[in-house]
């Protein structure tokens, strides 16, 4: 039960009763002080808490985006420039939600801290004035009139109508006084319900609209979410693919270390020591040599200089080289050289016999010198049989096993591989194996495929293509890609051309199963990269261009119908295109530069779509007066759709097929709400919906541009942030105040005389602001949660 109301006429009585009531208003009203300092304690440190974070988070961004990635090698791929500019991407997007952020740090003091501190201040201070200024007056009159009923009635007439007049005035000033502080404390009461809960509510608003926006900012971020997984797959495929050949490549460098000739290079390059005779003997130098064998130019660089020499490069001009006799000097692995530049004889030391012999043989040496080239595997021909093996293997695996999952990923046994592959070429019956037959599983047979074509004597795709075919994968422009493909394909030898074709047919028929074997053209490019083109240097530069060997055999597949429907027009490749001025036809993929979403309009209520004028009132002129907004009236959950658990939330793939369907289909612009602003097409149904965030409120095309009613900044502005109002805008009301005022006159005349002009306003005032309360409750409609003025 709450207090009773406590009567203007008590205050000439000034009874026990009323004292007792008055006393629990006083209680009542300390209990608020004392809350109202706990809000503001703790809406403070919260604040400071949110603050806190978001320089945290700021911190953090600036980190992600002061780091930038360095990539081995010239050139990288598609999905390594969505890598590279990822942690710019991150940082973007943090920076935008913290700026939301310290705009509702900002705006929470004003929103929260100084409401509340000037309603303690002005109110709950005003009123213990007014109290103070009640027991000083009490006080005071109380005293005078112990003295005044002990004065003798033997006193003078004149001194007896004195001390009644101050009795009197000292009666009036305690009663005006009891009179102001109850009517202080009764409206302190009164208006702390609407004082108090009217600031928490906003900023609970701001706080949860920012939320709100956190929200829609996670739906923008799941499609470059996939789009960098996909990006991040595939760049880890092409990781393994180079790890397994550069741990090839180390393993067969283990075996012959003190090989330094690069097959299919003119120049050799490496350490020499050179015999140089002083007045006091002779000693050996270091020198780094590189020689260049079509122009035979020698270039030795000093390495061990003694202090105070000033011995530069010496460039050298070859004319002979022998090998010098094992019986002719105490040193081994020598040998001597003549130069234009220099009379005589130079006379070298190599650092093995095996290295001699690379440099006698690149310097034309008159000894034949024989190079023993790195031990591997017998290497096989693209012949008939070749043909014939592979069009066998390609049958068994479309008949057998094109829908098992991994074909081609799965490695079979190498015990089984080795006798699948000497039965086939055995030379006495070439090609007689029934592959078929239940003898070999498709593993088997894969595995053998890849075999034969990773150790053929020249790749499929010829070395001599090979540099022409990585530089067409690395450019920028697309279009140049696969037209420079294209011609390159119709370069090749015509057997070479035939396997190809073969080959990839086949690939493109396993990846239209790609349901079923989950092989990809892709994950293809990953397999056969390697395995269709090869370096004819075995270097850990050759092997980081695999990835783009990958992506050469991927546009193969999947314009396999364009590239083999017949040769270009023109069969020569087409021009290397110039360094890139415009914008990258491949536009990596970004969230920062996306269009801007339509923002909230804050205490905003969602207005259906309708030609009627909802809310619009004829004032007393006759006029069309200001709209009335509809009430926001909490909708059902969508009934759930037959096999689904209940509660359960959106997957992710759920919501990005959300989002791309609205994108392809478009949603109608939002439109204007009520008192003329544009409010948000679809706001959330309820709080415990937040996991199915509402659709977008303005249209994409398929061209990616924007139709909705906020137009897309570009890169580096500053978002558009709505910022919410000090307080919430007073309820509608139906009638105007003054008329329904002006009905009443007893509301404000009625005590017009009895009270002093400072009241009677502060009374007028008072019986204001109820009279709009009243009239707010009492109309039809009533308010919603998020009706505006």
């Amino acid at each position: 039960m709450g207090h009773p109301p406590l009567e203007f006429s008590d205050c000439y009585l000034d009874s026990p009763d009323f004292r007792e009531r008055l006393k629990c208003y006083e209680q009542e009203l300390e209990r608020t002080n004392k809350f109202i300092k706990e809000v503001i304690k703790d809406g403070n440190a919260l604040i400071a808490a949110i603050r806190g974070y978001s320089s945290a988070v700021q911190k953090f961004s600036q980190t992600l985006q002061s780091f930038q990635f360095d990539f081995i090698g010239d050139t990288l791929t598609d999905d390594e420039i969505n890598i590279a500019e990822s942690f710019k991407e991150f940082a973007e997007l943090l920076q935008e939600v913290e700026l939301e952020r310290s705009m509702m740090v900002q705006n929470a003091s004003d929103l929260l801290i100084k409401p509340l501190e000037n309603f303690r201040k002005e109110q709950i201070g005003f009123t213990k004035e007014r109290k103070k200024k009640f027991e000083k007056d009490g006080e005071k009159f109380y005293s005078m009139l112990d003295r005044h009923l002990h004065l003798s009635s033997k006193k003078k007439e004149s001194q007896l109508q004195e001390a009644d007049l101050q009795v009197d005035k000292e009666r009036h000033n305690f009663f005006e006084s009891s009179l102001e502080y109850v009517y202080q404390i009764q409206e302190v009461q009164e208006s702390k319900k609407f004082s108090i809960v009217e600031p928490v509510l906003a900023f609970l608003h701001s706080l949860f609209t920012y939320n709100n926006l956190t929200v829609e900012l996670t739906q923008d971020f799941l499609p470059y979410k996939q789009q960098l997984q996909l990006s991040l797959q595939n760049t880890r495929n092409h990781f393994s693919s180079t790890r397994e050949e550069l741990e090839d490549l180390k393993k067969r460098m283990k075996e012959a270390p003190l090989t330094c000739k690069l097959p299919g290079q003119p120049t050799i390059e490496g350490y020499l020591y050179t015999q140089e005779k002083w007045a006091l003997g002779i000693s050996w130098v270091k020198y780094y040599c590189q020689y260049e064998k079509e122009a035979k130019t020698l270039r030795m660089t000093p390495m061990d200089q003694k202090p105070g020499a000033k011995q530069g490069t010496l460039d050298l001009t070859l004319k002979s080289c022998v090998r010098r006799k094992t019986d002719s000097i105490d040193k081994r692995f020598c040998f001597d050289i003549e130069t234009n530049e220099r009379s005589g004889t130079i006379t070298l030391q190599a650092l093995s016999e095996a290295n001699r012999r690379l440099w006698m043989e690149a310097m034309d040496g008159k000894e034949p010198i024989y190079h023993s080239p790195i031990t591997k595997q017998e290497e096989m021909e693209l012949n008939e049989v070749g043909f014939k093996f592979v069009r066998k293997c390609i049958n068994a695996v479309e008949t057998k096993g094109i829908t098992t999952e991994g074909v081609y990923r799965t490695v079979g046994s190498n015990i089984q591989v080795q006798k699948l592959l000497n039965a086939f070429f055995d030379p006495k019956c070439p090609g007689d194996v029934d592959l078929q037959s239940g003898d070999w599983d498709i593993k088997t047979i894969t595995s053998s495929l890849k075999f034969y074509l990773r150790n053929l004597s020249e790749p499929v795709m010829t070395y001599k293509l090979h540099k022409e075919l990585v530089l067409a994968a690395k450019s920028e422009n697309l279009d140049y890609r696969l037209g420079a493909i294209h011609a390159l394909v119709y370069k090749l030898p015509d057997k070479n051309r035939e396997m190809l074709e073969l080959l990839i047919q086949h690939l493109v028929n396993v990846c239209e199963h790609s349901r079923e074997n989950l092989m990809s053209p892709s994950n293809m490019g990953v397999i056969f990269g390697p395995t269709l083109m090869r370096a004819q240097e075995d270097t850990v530069a050759a092997m980081m261009n695999i990835k783009f060997q990958n992506i050469v055999v991927e546009i193969l597949i999947e314009h396999f119908g364009k590239i083999y429907s017949g040769p270009p027009e023109d069969t020569t490749t087409p021009p290397v295109p110039p360094p890139r001025v415009a914008a990258r036809r491949h536009k990596p993929i970004t969230i920062s530069k996306r269009p801007l979403r339509e923002r909230p309009v804050f205490f905003g209520a969602s207005v259906e779509e309708s030609g009627d004028r909802h809310g619009q009132t004829l004032n007393g002129s006759g006029s069309i007066g200001t709209e009335v907004p509809k009430p926001l009236h909490r909708s059902r959950l969508p009934a759930p759709r037959p096999g689904d658990e209940p509660g359960r939330p959106p997957t992710e793939a759920e919501v990005g097929k959300l989002v791309a369907r609205l994108q392809d289909a478009g949603v109608k612009p939002a439109s204007k709400a009520a008192n003329g602003v544009v409010a948000s097409s679809a706001l959330r149904n309820s709080t415990l919906q937040a996991r199915r965030p509402a659709p977008r409120p303005g249209i994409y095309s398929r061209e990616g541009e924007y139709d909705g009613v906020p137009k897309p900044r570009s890169h580096g502005d500053k978002p558009v942030i709505t910022r919410p109002p000090v307080r919430p805008p007073d309820p509608p009301c139906r009638t105007p105040v003054l008329a329904r005022l002006e009905q009443r006159p007893d509301l404000i005349a009625g005590t017009a005389e009895e009270m002093p002009s400072s009241m009677v306003a502060s009374r007028t005032k008072f019986f204001e602001t109820a009279s709009q309360r009243t009239s707010s409750s009492s109309s039809p409609q009533g308010r919603g949660p998020g009706d505006e003025s």
